[in-house]
């Protein structure tokens, strides 16, 4: 027999009181450890978070090329130099092909004429860019494709003279062109000394009209695969009028630009940023991406640039406008481009 005739009831009771008592204590502990949280004397103030480190602000400058404004279709050159201008961009990277404002048809006056468009628009011409090098190769198996690249090449240096940009970007050679059935594969030793000789050719024009032969770095057509070739490629010219044109995409398939950046050093002349993702299985260039859309380390790439005391022009380079509303693209990488380099900020 129990000596309290409730003892069961008083039990209870005793175990109801525990209870409450440690639900109380796990409250007030939470509450310690979480402000914000419902503690044992009521809500406790949320502690601010400590603010983000603020990025640096980089003293390079804004460019977009012309590929990604729908010209000619559905807006003039003018249209297109205003509208990056009123976005917010430094300068405009033109194309030269076969058919357009700046191309083979175009003479002396027509591209002057081009050059003060832009001074009329406050807009700079950041460079001078060409699909033409794809189908007439400076290093093609085919020597008349050979005679007719060399040739064009040299009227891009006259165009981008009297453009006034002093950077031209070249494409000095290709091993394979994956997307074109055309191209007959050359061997990777007569691809360089072509190359080479093409370059040659075309310095003491580069002279005359004071522009750089930027050549770039294309990791898909099989030259000039790692930064010490481009590196030695470019220092064996030993002139002032060659120099590279670092473009971020087109080695992240399988590489890091900010390795690029670092041993190509004062050899980088001109920039194309380009966007691109790891994440898919497209290998077109479909597999580009509008900025800040993919997998680039974007910090360690600008903070690269920054110690190689680089302050010219990121060019950003895509090649799809978009179909409806394309000033909305022009805007929203200028946007992205000023996050990145530190011209606009936002905190939490």
């Amino acid at each position: 027999m129990s000596l309290f005739p409730d003892a069961g009831a008083y039990q209870d009771a005793l175990s109801r009181r525990s209870m409450l008592r440690g639900a109380a204590a796990a409250l007030a502990t939470l509450g310690a450890a979480a402000p914000g949280t419902v503690g044992a004397n009521g809500l406790q103030p949320a502690a601010s978070a400590a603010p983000p480190a603020p990025r640096p602000a980089y003293r390079m400058k804004k460019s977009i090329n012309l590929w990604a404004f729908p010209y000619p279709q559905k807006l003039t050159l003018k249209q297109c130099l205003q509208l990056a201008k009123d976005a917010g961009f430094d300068g405009v990277e033109l194309n030269y092909d076969l058919e357009s404002d700046v191309s083979v048809k175009a003479g002396p006056a027509e591209l002057k004429a081009v050059r003060r468009m832009a001074e009329d628009v406050g807009i700079a011409i950041s460079g001078l860019c060409s699909f033409l090098f794809w189908p007439y190769p400076l290093t093609s198996n085919d020597p008349a494709k050979r005679a007719r690249g060399q040739e064009l090449a040299g009227k891009m240096v006259e165009a981008a003279g009297l453009l006034g940009t002093e950077n031209l970007l070249v494409v000095p050679g290709a091993v394979c062109i994956p997307w074109r059935d055309d191209h007959e594969p050359v061997p990777n030793d007569v691809c360089e000394q072509r190359a080479r000789d093409a370059v040659r050719q075309m310095i003491p024009l580069a002279e005359r009209h004071r522009v750089f032969l930027n050549l770039e770095n294309i990791f898909f057509n099989g030259f000039l695969m790692t930064p010490m070739e481009m590196a030695a490629f470019v220092d064996s010219f030993q002139s002032e009028r060659v120099r590279v044109h670092f473009d971020t995409g087109n080695i992240m398939e399988y590489q890091f630009p900010e390795h690029w950046i670092r041993i190509l050093g004062k050899r980088i002349g001109n920039v194309h940023l380009k966007e691109y993702t790891k994440k898919g299985t497209d290998h077109s260039l479909e597999a580009f991406r509008p900025l800040l859309d993919g997998t680039t380390n974007w910090p360690a790439v600008l903070d690269a640039f920054a110690a190689q005391d680089y302050t010219g022009y990121l060019t950003f380079e895509y090649f799809h406008p978009w179909p409806h509303w394309p000033e909305a693209f022009i805007f929203q990488t200028s946007d992205s481009l000023d996050r990145m380099l530190g011209r606009k900020t936002w905190q939490a």
